[in-house]
């Protein structure tokens, strides 16, 4: 199982786009078994698979969440219906992601993941390559995918720890390009830090409009630099509306009647599988 976080400083780039739909291709082109881990407290990626009252439903249920990733005592939890409530830790074996229709795997995000306090010293910032680790040897999942929060939070960082590659997605304009740098200090700094080895698996640009000189003047800056031109990706995911809206009705690319959006998406999720020596 290959491990890849999509990462960006910035909220608002496609990152979350670029999951779901990454994973929905691997799934349906090309045969891949796929887990999506949500660690961002936004948790986007768990609202394209479940809509409001699913998700109030699953929880409620007191179904696998991420909380149950990094659980280590026993958290005090805010249900929308039933208010505060004791989730207990559990073993590994017992946390199994949830089947979505879209035929990929996912453990759901949550918002209580921003009052779930990680004191320094516990470890705990190791749980979830700690689960990743067993879900190798005892799973059939070919890649899974880390929706990461745009922010260089601990939950990052242990996604970071975790993964054999990340993966930028990044819009054409001036505030992304330089944001770039930083985060590109920022992966360094935790990989020292931590003695990972995660490496970049390119640098995807998102809703291009390819007629602006925004997105010329960034091309021309990523293809001309030293650092980024060897991860810049050729194939981009255009700007659409049809994606947005889609996103909230449940529909992903793959639903959409735009046949240059699907095979330019094609060629990112083919040099993808390249990139993180996925055959």
């Amino acid at each position: 199982m290959v491990i890849v976080s999509f990462v960006n400083m910035k909220g608002g780039v496609g990152k979350t786009t670029l999951v779901v739909n990454i994973a929905d291709f691997l799934v349906k082109r090309h045969s891949k078994k796929v887990l999506i881990i949500d660690v961002d407290p936004q948790f986007n990626a768990t609202q394209c698979l479940l809509n409001g009252d699913e998700y109030i439903r699953y929880v409620d249920n007191c179904n696998i969440t991420i909380i149950d990733v990094f659980n280590y005592t026993k958290a005090a939890m805010v249900s929308v219906t039933r208010g505060v409530k004791s989730i207990p830790p559990l073993t590994y074996d017992s946390i199994k992601p949830l089947e979505t229709e879209r035929g990929f795997d996912l453990i759901p995000g949550r918002l209580d993941l921003f009052r779930f306090e990680m004191a320094p010293g516990q470890g705990t910032e190791h749980k979830l390559k700690n689960y990743l680790n067993y879900l190798k040897e005892n799973s059939e999942y070919d890649i899974c995918i880390i929706d990461c929060p745009p922010t260089p939070s601990v939950w990052m960082t242990s996604a970071i720890i975790a993964s054999d590659y990340y993966l930028i997605p990044t819009k054409p304009e001036p505030i992304s390009m330089i944001g770039l740098d930083l985060l590109d200090g920022i992966i360094k700094e935790r990989k020292e830090n931590y003695g990972c080895s995660c490496k970049c698996a390119g640098l995807v640009l998102t809703m291009v409009e390819r007629r602006t000189r925004v997105y010329k003047k960034a091309t021309d800056y990523l293809s001309r630099s030293e650092k980024w031109s060897p991860y810049l990706y050729k194939p981009i995911l255009l700007k659409r509306a049809s994606v947005a809206t889609g996103q909230l009705n449940g529909k992903f690319i793959m639903d959409i009647d735009d046949s240059h959006l699907k095979l330019q998406f094609s060629g990112i999720v083919q040099e993808f599988l390249k990139r993180v020596e996925v055959s």
